[in-house]
C-alpha cells in the first residue's frame, strides 16, 4: 500500500525528474523539428523557383522561336498573381529579368510557384504545381511527431525508473532520520558507496546520530553519576533530620530534605529507565481496583470513574507509580476537579486547568522542563517517569487537551489472553498480592544497593 501510494505521488521527485525530462525532450524535439522544417521549406521553396525559372526561360525561347505561346506559358496579366506583378515591376528579380512567388492558397493542398518576366513590353508567366513538395514535407512533419511521441514514451519511462534509485535511498534517508527524531539513536544509514549529495547527506545524518547519542549517554551517566553520589550523603541528612527537635524549623528541614530524597529517587528512576534495566512483572490484574488501591495510597481528592472494565496484563507496582505521577501532576500543574475514568484496559486522567502546552504535546515530556508557567513549577520528572515506566510494561501514555479546557493524559494497557494459565493464575493472586511481591522484590533491591554503596563508600 505505502508503495502504491508512493508511486500515485505526483510530489515525489520520480515524477518531477521524468516531468523535466519530458519537458527538456519536448523542447529538443519542437527546436529541431521547427529548424528541420523550416530548412526543407526554403530549400523547396528554393528548388521550385529554380525550376519554375528554368521552364519560364524554355516557354520564352519557344514562343521567340515559334511565335506561338507554347502550353504552360502564361500571357495574360489577369491570370497572374497581384504580387507577382507587384514584384515584376520594382524588377526584384534574378538574373535575367525574372522573378518567382510563391502562391499558397488559404484553402487547399495545391501551391504553385510561379516564375515571371516581360517579354517585348508584356507581362509573360509560368506556373509549377507544388503539391509533392508540400504532401513531402507534410509526412516528413508527421514522422517527426510520431518519432517525437515515441521517444517520449521510452524516455520518461525509462526516467522515472532510473530516478527510483536515488529516490530510494532519499527515503531511506527520511525513514532513518524519522527514527531517529522518534528517539532511535541507533538507527544509521551506513552509505558506502557513490560520491555524489546523497552519500553526503546520508553521511551527515549518520555523523549527527552518533554525536546525538554520544551527548545523550554522556547526560544519562551524569544523572545516574550525580543521583548515586547524592544518595549517600542524603540518607545521613535523612537520618540527621530525624534526630533534631520537634519545632517549626525542623518540619521546614524535614519537608525540604523530603522534596530533596524525592528528587534524588527521581533521577535514579530515570537512570534506571534510560539505560533499559527495568523489568516489569506482569501479571494478569483489574486496572479498576489497582487504580483505587493507588488512589487511596496518593490521599489526593479524585473522582474516580469505571464502565465495562477488562483485566489487563501489567505490572500492578508499575501501574500505580504511572497514575500516582499523573494525578500528581494533574493537582500540581492543573486545576480541580481532577477526573481518573476506566473504561476497558484504557485509564484517562484529566484535570480543568490550563491544559498541556503546545511543546510537550509536540516533543513529549522533557525532564527539567514543565513547559509553560501557567502549568506551575517543578522539575518536569513525573511526566518522563510515567512515559518510562509505561514503555516498560508496555503500554501507551498519550497526552492532549480536552476541547473545553484542561489536560488529559491517556493510559492504554495491553488486553489479558485469558487463554494463559499463567494469566489466570495471575488474575487469582489480585492487585494487592502481586503489588506487595513487587514491593518487597524492590526492597530487597534497593537494600542490597544500600549495602554496596556503603562498602563502596568505606573502601574509598
Amino acid at each position: 500500500m505505502n508503495a502504491v501510494r508512493d508511486l500515485l505521488n505526483w510530489r515525489s521527485l520520480r515524477w518531477k525528474i521524468a516531468l523535466l525530462v519530458a519537458v527538456a525532450c519536448c523542447a529538443m524535439a519542437l527546436t529541431i523539428g521547427v529548424l528541420v522544417h523550416r530548412s526543407t521549406l526554403a530549400r523547396s521553396l528554393n528548388d521550385g523557383g529554380a525550376k519554375a525559372v528554368s521552364q519560364l526561360s524554355e516557354a520564352v525561347r519557344d514562343y521567340e522561336r515559334n511565335g506561338v505561346p507554347p502550353d504552360g506559358l502564361e500571357t495574360s496579366p489577369e491570370a497572374m498573381p497581384g504580387e507577382l506583378l507587384h514584384r515584376l515591376r520594382d524588377r526584384q528579380g534574378t538574373a535575367g529579368g525574372a522573378v518567382t512567388w510563391y502562391e499558397a492558397p488559404d484553402r487547399g493542398d495545391h501551391p504553385s510557384m510561379w516564375a515571371a518576366q516581360t517579354y517585348r513590353g508584356r507581362p509573360v508567366a509560368v506556373q509549377v504545381d507544388m503539391t509533392s513538395d508540400l504532401l513531402t514535407r507534410r509526412a516528413l512533419d508527421r514522422h517527426m511527431w510520431k518519432a517525437s511521441l515515441i521517444a517520449l514514451a521510452v524516455v520518461v519511462p525509462v526516467s522515472a525508473l532510473v530516478a527510483e534509485l536515488p529516490n530510494r535511498r532519499l527515503r531511506r534517508v527520511a525513514r532513518t532520520a524519522g527514527r531517529i527524531a522518534s528517539g532511535d539513536l541507533t538507527a544509521r544509514i551506513e552509505a558506502r558507496r557513490g560520491g555524489d549529495e546523497i552519500t553526503a547527506i546520508s553521511a551527515a545524518v549518520d555523523s549527527m546520530a552518533d554525536s546525538l547519542h554520544g551527548r545523550l549517554l554522556t547526560e544519562q551517566r551524569f544523572t545516574a553519576d550525580v543521583a548515586h553520589e547524592l544518595r549517600t550523603p542524603l540518607m545521613g541528612l535523612v537520618t540527621a533530620a530525624g534526630l533534631l527537635p520537634e519545632s517549626e524549623a525542623t518540619d521546614l528541614v524535614r519537608d525540604r530534605v523530603g522534596v530533596l530524597r524525592t528528587l534524588v529517587e527521581d533521577l535514579l528512576e530515570i537512570s534506571r529507565l534510560d539505560a533499559g534495566s527495568e523489568r516489569a512483572d506482569l501479571m494478569t490484574v483489574p486496572p479498576a481496583e489497582v487504580v483505587e488501591e493507588s488512589l487511596a495510597r496518593a490521599g489526593l481528592r479524585v473522582h474516580l470513574t469505571s464502565t465495562d472494565v477488562l483485566p489487563a496484563r501489567t505490572d500492578p507496582r508499575r501501574l500505580d507509580r504511572i497514575v500516582v505521577n499523573l494525578v500528581v501532576n494533574a493537582h500540581r500543574h492543573g486545576r480541580p476537579p481532577v477526573e481518573v475514568h476506566v473504561a476497558g484496559t484504557t485509564v484517562t486522567v484529566r484535570d480543568h486547568g490550563e491544559g498541556f502546552p503546545p511543546e510537550l504535546l509536540a516533543e513529549g515530556p522533557q525532564r527539567f522542563r514543565t513547559g509553560a508557567s501557567e502549568r506551575g513549577r517543578g522539575h518536569g520528572l513525573g511526566l518522563t517517569i510515567a512515559l518510562g515506566q509505561a514503555r516498560v510494561i508496555g503500554a501507551s501514555l498519550s497526552f492532549a487537551n480536552a476541547p473545553d479546557g484542561g489536560a488529559v493524559a491517556t493510559l492504554t494497557l495491553p488486553r489479558a489472553e485469558k487463554d494463559k494459565a499463567e494469566g489466570r493464575e495471575g488474575q487469582g493472586r489480585g492487585p494487592s498480592e502481586g503489588r506487595a511481591r513487587a514491593e518487597k522484590d524492590e526492597k530487597h533491591e534497593k537494600d542490597d544497593k544500600d549495602v554496596k554503596d556503603e562498602k563502596d563508600e568505606k573502601a574509598g
